[in-house]
Parts: C-alpha cells; structure tokens; sequence
C-alpha cells in the first residue's frame, strides 16, 4: 500500500482517489477551495438552482465504469441520469431551424432535409461516417491509453495527419487551396468544402465552439465531436450536473479518501529524486509515495498544460413561468452563418423542478466562449450579457420578458473556483495537427520533470470534459499499479 498525494478535488482528481482508494492505497486530497466538484459548481439563490460549469454529459459509459469498478452501487443508483429527447435546437441568422433528435442518425437526416433543404441530411450523414472512421482509428490511444511517444507506439498515431479525414475528391479545380490533398484542413475549411450549405457548416463550427475550441483553427479531426453526441447521447443529470461531483465525493468518501479541503499546496516535494510528498505542510501532513497532480493549467510540478482553449461568459437567468413542452433542453442560436466566425450562443434550459421554487418559474443558462483576457471589468461582462440576451430574444426564445433577476459569471469566477488562469476551460484533446490539440501526458516517461508524479483532469491527457476527466483518472490509477501499463484490456 502505497500514499497518494492527489492536488485537487476535480473530477480528474477525484476519479483518480476513488481508484486508486480501491485498489488498496491511503488516498489524501488537497483541495484549496472549501468544496469539491473542480468546474462542476452550483449556484443558487432565492429558490433557484444553476449549474455553473458543465450543464450536459456525454459517453456516460465513463462515469458507469468508474462507479462499477468502485464500489458496489451503479452511477443510475446514485444519480437520476437521464438522456434529453433533442441534442439541441439551431437557430440560425437567416431565420431557419432545425431540431435534432438525440442519438437518432436517420431522425436527423429527416430533419436537416426538412429544415435546410434535399440532401442536407444526407451530406451530414457522410460526413458522421467519416468521422467513426477517425473515431475508430484513435479511440484507443486518444481516450483510453497514457499517452506515449516511444517509436511504432499507437500514440504516435494520435499527432499524425495522416488520419482517414481527408476531403472527398471532386476534382482539384473545386476544391479550395486549403482542402487540396498534402495539406491537412481546419474544420471549417472541410465544413466549407464537404457540407455545401453555411447552416451545416455553422452546425458543425457549433460543435467545436461548445468545446472552446474556434473551427478556423481547429484540426479538421474535431469531426469525431459531433460524432460522438451523435452516436453515444446527450445526457442530463436530474437536479443539475452538481449532483455527479457530490456523488463522486461520496463514492470517494465510502473508499476512505481522506479531503482536506483549504488546502492550497505550492510545492512537490521531492527526495532522492521521486516525488515524495506536497507543500508547505506542517508535522509531515504532506508526505506521500506519489503525488498526482489534479489538472490546473500551472499547477505545482509544471505537469500540467493550459495554452489551449478559451474563457466562457455565463449568464444565468431566474424566470417567471416554466418551460413548455416544445422548449429544447439546449438551444444554440447562430451569430454567423458559415463554419468560422462569432461563436453561437448556447442557452440551457433544462425543465427540472429541483432547480425552481414551487410555482410558475423556470430557470436558463446563456453561455459563449470568449477569448482569455478580454473581459477585463464587471460592465464589460455586464454589456456582452445585454447583447447574448438580445440575440437569443431576436431568435424567438422570449427570455427577455421573463426576467426576474440575472447573475453574469465572468472568466474571473471560474479562475477562483478551478485556479486555471484567465478562467481558461480545456478543451477535449483532439488528433493531428502535429499533436498540436493534445495535452501533456499523465505521467510523461522519459521526459517526466519528477518520477513518482502523476497528472489527472482536464489540463493533462486526454484533455478536458467530464468523460476526459474520467478517464484521465483510470490511467492515472493503471500507472501508479504498473508505470508500464498500456490501459485497459
């Protein structure tokens, strides 16, 4: 048995306690806030109940393996988790929308031809099967596999552009430079080529943009993200996504993790040149066999990453009168047509009576993706607020009207709840592009600043999201058991 420092009480780093608790080892979490959860925060206030970080999960599986391969109690016995009937309703500038139906690829073709035209559906449809062809070349060693770079390793495979997302061929003539075959295509420039129809390309840009990741410059690779609602869901968690960070620390709590929450640690301590513990901590407090690091950009023992992604304004809105029937869960509604441009607004709207006072009342959430930096005081965040929500009113939402009060979280509330700097988010680790999308490995043999450290959440491998953070906590346990371990068979 072996003691484990882990930085941090993220999902990452929760999901890596929890492991590494139940496979016998004494597990202490140092957290410098007063609470759990990483990003996963609620607010609350006179009744009303909001999600402050993520509001949707996707590939579920990752949660459901973490909790069966930790104790007896499933995910569902846990939390109320749910699959929402829609992916999400477009709203697009020139007026036109289209619904799509959550895990449905024949429903969706249906309503892109309806909704954009004849053959919308269609082209949409090719362009998801290629993206499964991508999905399948790099799964394992983007998702499920630490991330190696040793010659002929499959994590080679992950930095190489010379993955099956090249556009189809329709003559050299029609093809843009940037589409031509040697060149490896940002997303919007293959959504310009290969979909034909701004709209589509807007839907796909949207896909990118939710992840804080901007298609002009994102691989062409982020195919796979669309893919992946597309083909695993969209799930919800009844009562707000907090509930999965409480039922995480609970599950951690049952394993006999220890949390020691107002605990900010500057410092990994090292002996005999491993890890040997973290600081400043008084009476020995801080000595540990290994110490895992759990996914700040900037965090002690200069593991962990953070130059990827983008900042996120949130304006949360408490309504008078409840959503009806036909309100989609998530919104997003287009400021640009076309795959590059102003990121769309997302709106959440998730009819869930644990999150309202009894009575006529609803709740929804506005978010944006905006570049680190450039909200520099409370009016400016107050103003792109006014702006976001005369946007999604001109759509049609009608939020306006229904305001009883409103709370603008800047980029400066998220970095004093997750500590990453400017209140950047991370963003999924993504293949190609030279490995330019990818996050630092967890435990970076060969190249490791300390033997004995570890890195867990959305700043190392595989990046950002909660099925990355989960899984991020698998491959930290499987190498702390075995530095050789290649993940799970």
């Amino acid at each position: 048995m072996a003691r484990i420092a882990v930085i941090g009480a993220g999902m990452g780093g929760m999901a890596a306690a929890a492991r590494l608790a139940v496979a016998g080892h004494e597990v202490v979490v140092h957290e410098r806030t007063d609470t759990y959860g990483g990003a996963l925060r609620r607010f609350t206030r006179d009744g009303f109940s909001f999600d402050t970080g993520p509001g949707l999960l996707h590939l579920p599986a990752v949660q459901r393996d973490l909790f069966v391969k930790t104790g007896r109690a499933a995910l569902e016995d846990r939390v109320g988790l749910v699959q929402v009937p829609v992916t999400a309703r477009h709203v697009f500038p020139d007026g036109s929308a289209v619904t799509l139906p959550n895990a449905a690829r024949g429903k969706v073709v249906d309503a892109l031809d309806e909704a954009l035209g004849a053959g919308a559906g269609e082209r949409w449809s090719e362009l998801l099967g290629r993206a499964r062809e991508v999905w399948e070349a790099v799964r394992r060693p983007l998702l499920e596999e630490p991330l190696r770079d040793e010659p002929g390793s499959r994590g080679a495979l992950v930095r190489d552009d010379a993955l099956p997302v090249r556009p189809r061929r329709r003559g050299l003539l029609r093809l843009p430079r940037s589409l031509r075959p040697g060149r490896a295509p940002a997303l919007a420039a293959l959504a310009d080529g290969e979909l034909r129809d701004p709209r589509l390309a807007a839907l796909l840009g949207s896909c990118a943009w939710a992840h804080g990741l901007d298609p002009a410059t994102a691989p062409a690779s982020a195919i796979v993200l669309p893919y992946i609602e597309d083909t695993f869901g969209t799930w919800y968690v009844r009562g707000g996504m907090r509930n999965l960070a409480q039922a995480l620390y609970e599950r951690c709590r049952e394993r006999h993790v220890e949390f020691r929450f107002g605990t900010r640690v500057t410092e990994v301590r090292e002996r005999d040149g491993r890890a040997a513990g973290v600081g400043p901590l008084a009476d020995g407090a801080g000595e540990a066999d290994a110490v895992v690091v759990g996914g700040v950009a900037g965090a002690p023992g200069g593991v962990a990453g953070g130059e990827l992604g983008t900042a996120r304004l949130t304006v949360l809105l408490a309504l008078r009168g409840a959503p009806d029937d036909n309100t989609a869960h998530r919104t997003v509604v287009h400021r640009d047509l076309g795959g590059a441009g102003r990121a769309p607004v997302t709106v959440l709207q998730p009819d869930d009576p644990a999150l309202r006072p009894e009575g006529d009342f609803g709740t929804a959430v506005l978010s944006v993706p905006v570049p680190v930096g450039s909200l520099r005081t409370q009016a400016e965040a107050e103003r792109l607020a006014d702006e976001l929500l005369a946007t999604v009113d001109a759509a049609g939402l009608g939020l306006g009207p229904r305001v009883l009060w409103r709370e603008v979280r800047t980029p400066a509330d998220t970095e004093a709840e997750t500590g990453a700097p400017g209140g950047r988010v991370p963003p999924p680790a993504l293949p190609g592009a030279g490995g330019a999308f990818l996050h630092p490995a967890n435990h970076p043999a060969g190249s490791a600043p300390l033997p004995g450290l570890y890195a867990a959440g959305g700043w190392s491998h595989p990046g950002g999201g909660l099925a990355a953070a989960g899984m991020t906590g698998a491959m930290v346990a499987g190498l702390v058991q075995d530095p050789e371990w290649r993940g799970s068979r």
